[in-house]
């Protein structure tokens, strides 16, 4: 399955708009919901989330520049602190030998953080397509011990329910971030980590992000940093399908006398077009269903109401 491909929406369900945009056709629910809401995020004025932390959290070099490099600067954008977390090495892709890929992989990663505003990485080194064969149990604590040590309010990372996803580290991630994201918070879950002066702290705010089908019920509108996000993913040279495809492009139809306009007259313009056209096109795909340009979907989980607190300011009176 190529990266850059959209298979969208919610299996067997509609899109409900909750902002401004047209909504897509879709057949109507089947099942206990008549409907799942869409609601569409924009861009926020000012510093609204200073003082929260976010982890952006991905197997491999490329991800979230893929997936959510649009939602990764928007919410640096508004003021969250940001952390980087790759689960593996990516010893398998990149150019040349296998050390020679692990390097550039890697100074890609640590350029893909610095372009995004992220004030760190952290790289856990799991051997590429191998991470089921790694303890679900280690990776979990690590991510456990990270989540309570940034105190982390929001991760950014694959869906741990999305369908037909062929690659385990993946999967694999995904299924461990969501199993750390509330055990974080309980105390009785590694004690020890108490005495070494951290404290529980679960992850109020979840933004999942696939390559294949998904329930969708949040789209962010990236209009306004589409350029932005393509050249954070030109900046994958070693794995990712943006870097130098275009200008390489560009040369080889030049020695073939032949020129495509989309791809301009020098390398620059070149990568980003292409960039836009061929790598990041679900993002005009989901925008066009929802009246923007560039969005991108997401399977969003946010903090659970206090429904007894609510019913107590709704209900209780004065003795």
């Amino acid at each position: 399955m190529k990266r850059s491909d959209f298979l969208a929406g919610i299996a067997g369900g509609a899109f409900a708009v909750s902002a401004a945009g047209a909504p897509p056709e879709a057949p109507p629910n089947e099942g206990p919901f008549a409907e799942t809401e869409v609601h569409i995020e924009r861009a926020h004025p000012g510093k609204p989330h200073t003082g929260k932390v976010l982890a952006a959290i991905q197997p491999h070099a490329d991800d979230l520049s893929l997936f959510a490099g649009g939602l990764v600067l928007k919410l640096i954008d508004e003021g969250y602190t940001g952390y980087l977390i790759r689960t593996t090495n990516d010893d398998h892709t990149g150019p040349g030998t296998v050390g020679e890929g692990m390097l550039a992989n890697e100074h890609d990663n640590l350029a893909v953080a610095k372009a995004f505003g992220l004030k760190k990485v952290y790289d856990l080194s799991y051997r590429n397509h191998m991470l089921d064969a790694v303890s679900p149990l280690e990776l979990r604590l690590r991510l456990i011990f990270l989540f309570r040590l940034l105190k982390v309010d929001t991760v950014i990372s694959y869906d741990p329910w999305s369908q037909y996803e062929e690659n385990p580290d993946h999967y694999v991630t995904a299924r461990a971030v969501e199993a750390a994201c509330w055990m974080a918070g309980m105390g009785k879950d590694y004690p020890e980590h108490m005495d070494a002066g951290l404290s529980t702290h679960s992850v109020k705010e979840k933004y999942y992000f696939a390559r294949g089908p998904q329930y969708v019920n949040r789209v962010v509108d990236i209009g306004g940093l589409m350029d932005r996000k393509i050249a954070v993913n030109i900046l994958n040279a070693a794995q990712g399908p943006a870097g130098q495809r275009g200008a390489q492009l560009r040369h080889r139809l030049t020695e073939q006398g032949m020129r495509l306009g989309l791809l301009g007259n020098d390398d620059e313009t070149a990568n980003r077009e292409y960039t836009r056209q061929f790598v990041l096109d679900r993002d005009a795909e989901t925008g066009r269903k929802f009246g923007l340009t560039y969005a991108e979907p997401y399977h969003y989980i946010g903090p659970a109401p206090n429904k007894v607190e609510e019913y107590i300011k709704t209900n209780a009176v004065k003795l």
